[in-house]
């Protein structure tokens, strides 16, 4: 790779990192009406929403923690269950707003790798939710 087309590369990876700082307050929103819809989900505890960030942190496919949340889904009821629940919601998520999110962000710096955009937004998209969840548990709200 010529010097020319690592510049070109950096600056690239720069303004996708910009791009996903700016709708990083979307993010936290999504993820937040999310958890505050106690209804959809039982005694969730932190320690296994952060199992779930362990596995966004390992893997570069989507596909992968979609499949660890509907795998812990089966396993009891903390995430709740069917279409209304936590884990659904959070799979809707991941297949709608955050990776409309990561096409918009790869379009607007013509990066060629979609997925690594995506699975970046994931990966704090889960990150908040732990931290919400933390706050909800320690605060009492729950």
């Amino acid at each position: 790779m010529t010097q020319s087309n690592q510049l070109q590369q950096q600056s690239v990876e720069l303004k996708i990192q910009q791009e996903i700082r700016r709708c990083e307050d979307e993010l936290v929103i999504w993820i937040q009406e999310a958890l505050d819809n106690k209804k959809s989900y039982g005694k969730l505890e932190e320690a296994q929403f952060r199992n779930l960030v362990r596995v966004a942190d390992t893997t570069d496919s989507p596909e992968v923690v979609k499949n660890f949340l509907r795998y812990q889904v089966g396993r009891d009821q903390k995430w709740g269950r069917g279409k209304d629940s936590l884990a659904e919601r959070i799979v809707g998520d991941i297949d709608g707003n955050i990776k409309k999110a990561a096409e918009a962000i790869a379009k607007t710096t013509t990066a060629t790798d979609t997925k690594q955009i995506w699975m970046e937004l994931i990966r704090r998209y889960l990150g908040y939710g732990a931290r919400y969840l933390k706050y909800l548990r320690d605060g009492n709200k729950i």
